[in-house]
């Protein structure tokens, strides 16, 4: 698996992201769905990574700064084709990596509370990220779960 940044320009990416704002909004109220568009994923806020199988599109995310030291988690997506194969695990771990590296010191991510973003509340949970209130923009909303990281900063490595 190849993960690289991405400009959203492809066609493969695309795709996936419409793919993504559709079964959000075929999942979740008008005033639930919180995912980006290409036209919002494309503010120099925000990196997008995609992963890869030679030409093949797996998944992808992005992170969005929310200031000197916190970050959020955005737009993760797996292919329907490659779930449950460890793409979304991949693409965390190096969005979490790249956050720490960039002195995020507290990540968050909102995803759904139904049983249709169990999988991915588990996957987080997995990694670390802990259940919390609402944050930045964000507002209470019964069909949201939110969610927070607390990372260490990355100490240099000692010389001999």
């Amino acid at each position: 698996m190849n993960i690289r940044p991405d400009d959203l320009h492809g066609l493969e990416i695309q795709t996936l992201l419409q793919e993504h704002l559709s079964h959000m909004r075929a999942i979740s109220p008008p005033d639930s769905v919180h995912a980006l568009d290409l036209a919002r994923l494309r503010r120099p806020d925000i990196r997008f990574w995609t992963a890869w199988n030679g030409n093949d599109l797996l998944g992808c995310g992005a992170l969005k700064r929310l200031g000197e030291h916190d970050g959020e988690i955005k737009s993760m997506r797996t292919a329907a084709r490659h779930q449950r194969r460890g793409v979304g695990r991949a693409v965390l771990s190096h969005i979490v990596a790249h956050a720490q590296a960039d002195g995020v010191q507290r990540l968050w991510l909102e995803t759904g509370s139904t049983d249709h973003f169990a999988p991915a509340r588990r996957l987080y949970a997995e990694y670390g990220f802990q259940p919390c209130g609402p944050f930045a923009d964000y507002r209470e909303d019964p069909h949201s779960a939110f969610m927070r990281l607390d990372l260490r900063p990355l100490t240099p490595a000692k010389h001999a």
